[in-house]
Parts: structure tokens; C-alpha cells; sequence
């Protein structure tokens, strides 16, 4: 897979749709969270648009891609409180890699699950690294009629969460993202461990 995201890589931050979305989701998630002194894991950064954002107020973040190429690009940024990784998240990645051992005060993914083959899975494994109290916030595109069988609803993010341990303390739809004549709406989840 990551392969596939290499190729985009050079022309990811030039592109102004992939920009306005980082800017959305940013704004959204500054309006329900206080970013400053927090150990954040964003997860399937790509090249780190959303992670600079979150750079200025963070104490630390941990950028995770399986895309080499896209890490580079976030790597040439020279942030100095952001670590990288490039790698898919598995078991043997959280048991092994020391950045990982520090547990995260949030987790986000920013347009991710819809193309991993495994959901739950990934929410099952990002929950290991949570802090007590922490939460995962992900955005993603609503699954609507004009779109069937990609991104997701509600009902699917809830049943997820549940298979998981997670609970969701909300689900919204905190934009809508438009381009030349296409508008897709964006679905928001902000869950966190039910234990």
C-alpha cells in the first residue's frame, strides 16, 4: 500500500484540496481541544500537513506512515519536537519501536481508516497506546448514497468502537468538503477507552 502513496508524495502539500482539508480538520479539532503540552500520535500523516498545525502546540508528536516517500517530505520539514516513523501499525511495531512506548495523550487520523483493510483491528491497536483518559480522533468521509461502500457511517463507526472497548463522545459532521462540482461530507469521531 504504501507504495501507491509514494507516487504522491512530491505534489501532496502543493495540492490545494489535500491543503483546505488539513486546514478543516486542524479547525475542527481546535475548537474541542486544548493541543498545548499534549503527546500526540498522528497516525497516517502522510507528509505531515496536519502535524505541523499540531507542531506549535504539542510537547511531542509521533508521525506514523507506511509511505517512505511521504515521510521524507515530513522529514525535510525539520519540526524539532516531531519523531517519525514509517511503517504499517502492527503488534511487533508497538512492541518494538521505542517511540511507541511512551503511551499518547491523542491519537489523530485524518482521512485514514477508510483505506486500511482493517478497522477494527487498527482502532484495537491504537487503543494500546493511549494514555488513561486519551482519545482518538479521526476524520473520515461519510458513506452516503452518492458514495456506497466507501467512508463510513455512523452506525459502522459505533459498531467498531464497541468491538473495540472504545466509546464514542461524539460523532459530527464538522465540514463539508467541496471540490470543482463534488461535495463530500466529512464524518468526525472523537472516542475514547471505555475502561
Amino acid at each position: 500500500m504504501s507504495e501507491n502513496w509514494d507516487l504522491h508524495a512530491d505534489g501532496w502539500d502543493s495540492n490545494k484540496d489535500v491543503v483546505k482539508y488539513s486546514e478543516l480538520a486542524f479547525e475542527s479539532l481546535s475548537k474541542i481541544t486544548n493541543l498545548k503540552g499534549l503527546n500526540i500520535l498522528d497516525f497516517g500523516c502522510g507528509t505531515g500537513l496536519l502535524t505541523e498545525k499540531l507542531s506549535t502546540d504539542a510537547n511531542h508528536i509521533v508521525s506514523l506512515d507506511s509511505s517512505e516517500k511521504m515521510i521524507s517530505v515530513l522529514k525535510n520539514k525539520n519540526l524539532n519536537n516531531v519523531s517519525t516513523i514509517t511503517t504499517e501499525l502492527s503488534k511487533n511495531t508497538i512492541e518494538n519501536n521505542d517511540l511507541l512506548k511512551t503511551k499518547f495523550d491523542l491519537i489523530v487520523a485524518s482521512s485514514v481508516f477508510a483505506f486500511l483493510p482493517n478497522y477494527e483491528k487498527t482502532l484495537s491497536l491504537l487503543k494500546t497506546l493511549l494514555s488513561p483518559g486519551g482519545r482518538i480522533i479521526q476524520w473520515d468521509w461519510l458513506e452516503t448514497e452518492d458514495t456506497p461502500g466507501f467512508g463510513f457511517t455512523k452506525i459502522r463507526i459505533e459498531s467498531a468502537l464497541r468491538a473495540t472497548g472504545l466509546k464514542a463522545s461524539s460523532i459530527s459532521e464538522p465540514f463539508t468538503f467541496k471540490s470543482n462540482d463534488s461535495e463530500m461530507k466529512v464524518i468526525m469521531c472523537v472516542s475514547t477507552d471505555i475502561e
